[in-house]
């Protein structure tokens, strides 16, 4: 409930609107009944026609009323709610944007989706619903009873009792609804993580004919999830028919005990005031079913809000100690520095990096080698500051990257990762996350240096040429070398490619080096590399093993005094002279 009235604070004034137009159409709705009564009585009285016309026309008031009300009411609930809607988005966007590489392994990226899309739009509606059909109920209900007290105290006490035994029995039903509802969106977050592997592993599970094992998975999924949706529309049905049962049978005891307060009341309780009390009755037991259908769905809501709030209220790992920017010593010849660096995942006993210390700098290129699972990429993600160091600190331009805003420190360095993802849209727009402004000629530029501008050059579009999201419309090489000039676009003070020439062939890995050697002449460059053919000009390589430094050096001093690196190096060289 914190959370919606969080997002509902900033559009007071529109709440106040709403509550008013809701109140004007429940006021005119049961002061037609009312009316209707009179003019009842008034035509067995044999009252004058001209009395009769006043009484309609002003029922025929109250309904106009009433149904500008209706109509402006529902207009301004859809206002907002929509806007409520959009709030919680940007706001869970821009929380999302926070987070930590980590941070996002604890919710999933299936489930952030879903509580984006999926969760949102449950809170949107049942918020929309709750102002038209739950928030007229308590102006109905004192209305209504006001109003039946007026015709007979009798009459009164038992709609007075049929509204209570019915509200009883749906906070009850809402209450054993609820963790119903808690388990669904488990379950939908289940079958959304299921369907999302199935379609984007696709040709793995065809590769290795697995279709029969997944359909099964998909369906115990989908089972799950029925199974626990039968349950909670069993409650809604049984919540209706009770609710058609109360009512009837009030109508049943309002015509029997009417005809004994007309005799007991000599005649005082007439014809029309039955009408009238009938008709506040389902006018308000009408508004009670809608809102009963309208509460079995708020368990599902406040589980939805719980799960929004729960990404907004979390702490990220990685946050910016201030807001301000550091003063960095421009133009020095380190760029970034690992002094002592020691670094272990939160959730394991052991180091995944231990006694790092080199320097970045600048015009030169520092090479990053080891085996598989040797903390490479680990190196990349502790300079972008995905991960915080554990020991040690990690400084840009002499300043300790922890001491700067994450958008000052990611402003000076250009990544291209080992997976590289491009966005839907089109060549143009990608190559622009580098640097917004950029002009043609200067993407067109970073393509040729990237060796990717015959390709693009060779497109009907060329720079406006369509990518698919994740760039699938395009192969390995052609993704790599795409992002690759996206990182060129920046001109920033330090390149991190983390194993971004894996798809290249070895001519066009040699002419890429070539062109970046006089590209990047004023920057410092990382290159984390599988193949020493990659790395072997370096000035600098750092070999990596079990997560600690066994070799600094050049190409050929660690040939010399680096048996890790000889035997990487020795591996390779004998599988080439195979193929």
């Amino acid at each position: 409930m914190k959370l919606i009235l969080r997002f509902l604070k900033p559009h007071w004034k529109l709440c106040l609107i709403m509550i008013l137009l809701i109140a004007i159409d429940v006021a005119g709705a049961l002061i037609v009944p009312t009316l209707a009564s009179r003019m009842l009585n008034e035509g067995i009285d044999g009252s004058p026609l001209d009395e009769l016309a006043v009484t309609a026309a002003a029922m025929a008031i109250a309904a106009i009323i009433s149904g500008a009300g209706g109509v402006l009411s529902g207009y301004t609930c859809a206002a907002l709610t929509s806007r409520v809607g959009k709030d919680m988005r940007e706001a869970l966007y821009d929380k999302s944007l926070e987070l930590a590489v980590s941070d996002f392994r604890t919710f999933g990226v299936a489930s952030v989706t879903t509580r984006t899309v999926s969760d949102i739009t449950n809170i949107q509606f049942a918020l929309l619903s709750s102002f038209q059909m739950v928030l007229p109920v308590p102006i109905v209900f004192v209305i209504s009873l006001a109003l039946a007290f007026s015709k007979d105290w009798l009459l009164g006490l038992v709609l007075l009792g049929v509204l209570v035994v019915i509200t009883v029995i749906a906070v009850f039903i809402m209450r054993s609804a609820s963790p119903l509802f808690r388990r669904l969106q488990k379950l939908l977050d289940k079958m959304s993580a299921v369907l999302l592997e199935n379609i984007t592993g696709v040709r793995v599970v065809r590769a290795f004919n697995k279709e029969q094992k997944e359909t099964e998975r998909l369906d115990s999924a989908f089972t799950e999830y029925a199974g626990t949706s039968i349950k909670a529309n069993r409650m809604f049905a049984s919540l209706d028919g009770l609710s058609f049962f109360a009512i009837n049978m009030f109508v049943i005891v309002v015509y029997v005990l009417s005809g004994f307060r007309i005799v007991d009341t000599g005649g005082a309780f007439r014809i029309g005031d039955i009408t009238a009390i009938i008709e506040y009755a389902l006018l308000a037991l009408f508004y009670l079913m809608m809102a009963q259908m309208i509460i079995l769905t708020l368990p599902r809501a406040f589980e939805c809000a719980g799960r929004v709030r729960a990404v907004l209220d979390f702490s990220p790992t990685i946050c910016d100690k201030t807001e301000t920017d550091a003063v960095l010593v421009e133009g020095g010849n380190d760029v970034m520095k690992f002094e002592n660096v020691a670094f272990r995942f939160a959730d394991s006993e052991e180091y995944t990096l231990r006694n790092l210390n080199f320097s970045c700098r600048r015009g030169t290129t520092t090479a990053i080698i080891g085996g598989t699972g040797s903390g490479k990429s680990t190196v990349a993600s502790l300079m972008l500051r995905f991960n915080d160091v554990t020991e040690g600190r990690v400084t840009l331009d002499g300043t300790d990257i922890r001491e700067m805003p994450q958008r000052q420190l990611r402003d000076r360095l250009a990544y291209v990762q080992q997976r590289t993802w491009l966005f839907s849209g089109t060549i143009a727009d990608n190559l622009r996350f580098g640097c917004k402004d950029a002009t043609d000629e200067e993407l067109w530029h970073a393509l040729d240096v990237a060796q990717a501008g015959d390709f693009v050059r060779s497109l009907p579009d060329g720079l406006g040429s369509y990518v698919a999201q994740g760039g699938t419309n395009f192969s390995g090489g052609q993704k790599q070398r795409l992002s690759i000039a996206r990182a060129l676009v920046r001109k920033p003070e330090l390149y991190i490619f983390d194993d971004s020439f894996s798809a290249l062939d070895f001519k066009t890995d040699a002419a890429l080096r070539k062109a970046l050697a006089e590209e990047t002449k004023d920057s410092a460059v990382v290159i984390i590399a599988q193949r020493v053919s990659t790395i072997r000009h370096a000035e600098q390589i750092i070999v990596l093993g079990e997560g600690k430094p066994v070799g600094i050096g050049t190409h050929e001093q660690l040939l010399e005094s680096c048996p890790v690196y000889r035997e990487i190096y020795e591996s390779q060289t004998k599988e080439a002279e195979a193929q």
